[in-house]
């Protein structure tokens, strides 16, 4: 076990994979940005949900609401968890930093997942964001309210966060060719997430 808890993180998920998605449970905080998140896109809209831990509760409600939902996670644990939930949704075992699936999405989302890597890797993931998506797109993420590292637990081991200052988000929204339409600093009424909404023009 690595003393790094930056290059901890998929192996924590693969440990705790089922501890940690008992923990999470099936309340969706998320509904209101969901909503927002699914005004944007087309009906029966492709979504990428980049670091979909169990699809549970976030990829089943945009199912719910007609949209196809491809998962994926760096923990194969995740994603069998994920086939188990979703069945007949597409997934696959990869991690987000060298993501290239070849195909392009009408909304993705990064809800809880985006925020666990590195400033340096966060500012790399802007250009792959752009290579998934089509024009009017949404994308979606979660990120700490301000620039810094900070460490939670999960199981009583250290889990990495990071942020990026929110300049330098709207920085690289607009440089990769994204318009922020709504963002939130440590959302009350979403247990407290920040949040960005945006989309290509």
């Amino acid at each position: 076990m690595t003393d790094d808890p930056a290059a901890s993180i998929v192996n924590l998920y693969r440990r705790h994979a089922v501890a940690w998605t008992s923990a999470r449970g099936t309340r969706l905080i998320e509904r209101s940005w969901l909503d927002r998140f699914c005004e944007l896109v087309p009906k029966r809209a492709s979504v990428l949900d980049i670091g979909c831990g169990s699809g549970i509760p976030v990829g089943l409600y945009l199912i719910e609401q007609g949209h196809e939902v491809t998962g994926i996670d760096s923990a194969p644990e995740m994603i069998a968890l994920f086939r188990e939930n979703l069945p007949g949704q597409p997934s696959h075992t990869a991690d987000m930093r060298t993501l290239d699936l070849g195909r392009r999405f009408d909304g993705l989302i990064a809800w809880d997942s985006f925020f666990h890597l590195t400033p340096d890797d966060q500012r790399r993931m802007f250009p792959i964001f752009r290579r998934h998506v089509r024009p009017r797109a949404a994308l979606m993420f979660t990120s700490g309210p301000r620039y810094g590292e900070a460490i939670g637990t999960i199981e009583g081991e250290p889990l990495y966060h990071a942020s990026l200052a929110e300049a330098e988000y709207r920085d690289l929204l607009d440089k990769h060719g994204f318009d922020v339409i709504r963002h939130a600093v440590e959302d009350p009424e979403c247990g407290g997430h920040t949040v960005w909404l945006a989309q290509l023009p």
